[in-house]
């Protein structure tokens, strides 16, 4: 729908760290980004390249010094810290590749800590969790303690649980980083079928295989933002 808001809309975004001293790094420069809601897109590029400048950026993790960003119709710069932290709860799920589960909890218990901070009453909590579970096709495995997972199941916890408040917008990061590269592409069918439901799933990659996995493809070069096909090396050209 051509008047839908969309789940992400950079307009001019730049991030200076140090400004005005001799440490003064530009590792952003003028980032324009939409992304769809239902849209699986994948960030690319080097270490060094500004992409995960963007991906804390995107996550409300940092604030840019220059230029807008509207996550889901919110002008993240009219938010304090409070405001910032109740929006990356509501609409954002985060998805790393060191999975970050905590050891002695179940893989349930994982999955339902962030309804802990939503208001939810505790009796729904349960419920709602095994549920994500099952979306992610380890509904069967809600006891067991990441341990007694394997590394894919671990990861395949962690997604449940960034889609426990139904966020408008998943977040990964390197999600099969830590993976062999079986399990690694089981990661990123589900990711598959998360956006075939409607998700919205931005993936942040050097990998130029894992990216080609999502409906398109923006490369970071330098702080910069270009289409997929752009080489350095055309550019030099």
């Amino acid at each position: 729908m051509s008047g839908e808001v969309p789940v992400i809309e950079l307009r001019g975004l730049g991030k200076v760290y140090s400004p005005g001293t001799a440490a003064e790094v530009v590792a952003l420069r003028g980032v324009d980004l939409r992304v769809a809601r239902g849209e699986f897109l994948a960030i690319m590029g080097p270490s060094g390249s500004g992409k995960s400048t963007l991906m804390n950026l995107i996550g409300c993790l940092d604030s840019p010094s220059a230029g807008t960003y509207l996550c889901d119709g919110v002008d993240v710069a009219t938010l304090d810290a409070a405001g910032r932290a109740r929006l990356r709860l509501e609409k954002i799920g985060f998805v790393f590749q060191g999975f970050n589960l905590l050891s002695r909890q179940t893989a349930l218990e994982n999955v339902m800590m962030p309804l802990a901070y939503s208001g939810l009453p505790v009796a729904e909590r349960a419920p709602r969790a095994l549920a994500a579970l099952a979306e992610v096709g380890l509904a069967e495995r809600a006891g067991h303690r990441p341990s007694e997972l394997s590394g894919g199941q671990q990861q395949r916890v962690a997604i449940a649980r960034a889609l426990i408040n139904q966020p408008p917008l998943l977040l990964a990061d390197e999600p099969t980083g830590a993976l062999d590269s079986r399990t690694g592409e089981e990661i990123l069918a589900l990711f598959k079928r998360l956006k075939a439901g409607g998700r919205t799933v931005v993936l942040i990659t050097h990998d130029r295989h894992v990216a080609d996995h999502a409906d398109r493809v923006v490369v970071m070069h330098d702080g910069e933002m270009h289409p997929d096909g752009w080489s350095p090396e055309e550019i030099a050209a």
